[in-house]
């Protein structure tokens, strides 16, 4: 009996010196703005954190500015046909997002987060920059009309105004593209996870971090679109590139104070080689046990086999990288394949989101919008309503719930990631059966009661998604970061921006299956096609909505049990290995 407890003390001991040895590991792993090792004292934490929360803030309210009120600019300056237009902008974000995969790779194969941010950051800023000028120079536009009252005559962009507005536009989704995932690496990088302490600040970063997101796009869809609708297009987008600048400046400040981790070079090869290597080795069988391999084929627990002769290499010979990787390597990938279904998971919340931003845009803009006589409320500042919330509602979540929640859970997070996602997936099916009652409230009141129901009967729907979201986003940006594959952070980080643009494109996708399905008899243009809503039914299509969002969330609960389970057993057999 001593001896097991001595047995459990010294285990008890190793714990603590790998754990230690992990964080000495990880420091000397980073580096200072100097190239030279960081020091716990002075470089990461919080403090440095902070630096990248400001680049956070002033970017998204920069490139929400812009986003948010693109489609008004392109139809009544750049004069595009309505379909054109809408083209312009739905193309414009998907490529944001689609970069964002470049800057992940860019970030963790050469350049390193720091440097991709602030260089593609003043791509970025110069790609704002030219809009303002373009806004405010006539030679650069069209011949001003209104395409409202002289929609035939109004001459469309060309040429060479076209060509620059493309190329500013293209410039600002570059560069926004490229640095949104590594803001959230960088500042992540800043805490060490095998420290009990930063890990716990990890987390609390996470919370932050979303929390200077909602503060950013709650300025942009306020402030900043009222700087657009009164001053002119030219100043609003010269303020977006003032608060770019102001996130550039934030970044440069903290420059003494980061620890940036080194980039990997190529972070593509060693998944190859583990795929070729499997590949090539698909029909090798490995032994039950290995001491088979010395030639004992009844190997059992209870009989010890005989003397075998050691293993004695005769060549020098080096095995290709090809054909036998490191279990690091294998370990990695299968990490990667894990999370395929969990990001899978995401799609059908961001295609509620998508939903918000349009067909409830659409039906705010049919209810009555007047707080008073002289104020009316824009259908498109409905979106502000959940960051609104949002600013208020993180801050106690952190300070309140989550520790709090440790008690219970014993988890750094307070609420593990994996339970934080699933329970913003299962709120943003209410989200759609608010919606769909609302709707069919609204449509009822106009068309059998002749009234026009008050918009502030929207707000549930945009309130119970700001709370999902705020579960699910920053809970999937967590569990992503933290997986096990070294040296691809920046490139997971850019994964989570992919589900946005997969989400809006299923939604299109849905959209047109829907109508074809439902364009039943002759004349009939479907739930969405009639173009008004009195006519449309539209909360039919947000209560399948709802139940494709609940089958979604089962579905999830059992991907995100396989995860925990897989995640076990790979613990367990390297522990095994160590031990052996």
């Amino acid at each position: 009996m001593e001896e097991t407890n001595k047995q459990r003390t010294k285990w008890e001991q190793d714990g603590v010196s790998n754990e230690m040895n992990n964080w000495e590991l990880a420091e000397e792993e980073s580096v200072d703005w100097r190239g030279k090792p960081s020091n716990p004292n002075k470089h990461g934490g919080m403090r440095a954190a902070l630096f990248v929360l400001g680049l956070q803030a002033f970017e998204i309210m920069g490139i929400a500015a812009v986003g948010n009120n693109l489609i008004t600019y392109v139809i009544n300056e750049m004069h595009f046909p309505l379909s054109k237009a809408a083209n312009i902008v739905t193309n414009f974000v998907g490529t944001i997002f689609i970069f964002a995969l470049l800057g992940g790779y860019l970030s963790d194969a050469f350049l390193g987060s720091f440097w991709t941010i602030l260089i593609f950051g003043s791509v970025e800023l110069s790609g704002f920059i030219l809009l303002s000028v373009q806004a405010h120079l006539p030679q650069l536009k069209p011949p001003k009309c209104n395409p409202l009252v002289e929609q035939n005559s109004c001459e469309e962009a060309k040429g060479f105004k076209a060509m620059i507005f493309f190329m500013a536009l293209y410039l600002v989704a570059l560069g926004s593209g490229c640095v949104k995932p590594n803001m959230i690496a960088h500042g992540a990088d800043q805490f060490c996870q095998s420290h009990p302490k930063q890990s716990k600040r990890l987390s609390s970063y996470f919370n932050a971090a979303y929390f200077a997101f909602s503060m950013g796009e709650l300025i942009a869809l306020t402030l900043l679109v009222w700087v657009q609708t009164h001053s002119g297009m030219d100043i609003g987008f010269g303020v977006s590139a003032a608060a770019m600048t102001m996130g550039l400046i934030s970044l440069v400040s903290g420059t003494m104070y980061f620890r940036n981790k080194r980039p990997r070079r190529s972070i593509f090869i060693p998944i190859a080689q583990v795929v070729v290597a499997a590949i090539v080795k698909r029909k090798l069988v490995s032994p039950s046990d290995p001491r088979m391999l010395h030639g004992d084929h009844h190997v059992s627990n209870d009989v010890v086999p005989s003397s075998t002769l050691p293993h004695t290499p005769r060549t020098n010979t080096k095995e290709s990288p090809w054909r036998l990787c490191t279990v690091t390597q294998v370990e990695q990938v299968k990490t990667l394949i894990s999370l395929v279904p969990i990001f899978a998971s995401t799609i059908i919340f961001n295609t509620i989101l998508a939903q918000l931003q349009t067909f409830s845009v659409q039906q705010g803009s049919s209810m009555n919008t007047r707080l008073s006589n002289s104020f009316h409320i824009p259908p498109a500042s409905l979106q502000a309503i959940p960051y609104i919330m949002l600013i208020f509602l993180v801050p106690l979540y952190d300070s309140l719930l989550v520790p709090f929640a440790r008690k219970l859970t014993g988890h750094n997070s307070g609420i593990p990631p994996l339970t934080r996602i699933g329970i913003g997936l299962f709120l943003s099916t209410f989200s759609m059966v608010s919606a769909a009652l609302l709707e069919k409230k609204r449509r009822d009141s106009s068309v059998l009661d002749g009234k026009i129901l008050s918009i502030f009967w929207i707000t549930p729907q945009f309130l119970i998604f700001g709370i999902s979201e705020m579960f699910t986003a920053v809970g999937l940006i967590e569990f992503f970061y933290k997986q096990s594959a070294k040296g691809m952070e920046s490139f997971l980080m850019a994964l989570t921006y992919c589900s946005y643009s997969f989400g809006f494109y299923f939604s299109s996708v849905l959209v047109s299956v829907v109508n074809k399905i439902t364009s039943t008899s002759v004349g009939s243009k479907g739930w969405l096609g009639e173009n008004d809503l009195n006519k449309d039914r539209l909360d039919l299509f947000y209560w399948l909505l709802a139940v494709l969002s609940l089958l979604n969330f089962l579905s999830y609960l059992f991907w995100s049990r396989w995860n925990i389970k897989s995640s076990r057993s790979n613990n367990t057999n390297v522990v095994g290995d160590e031990n052996i």
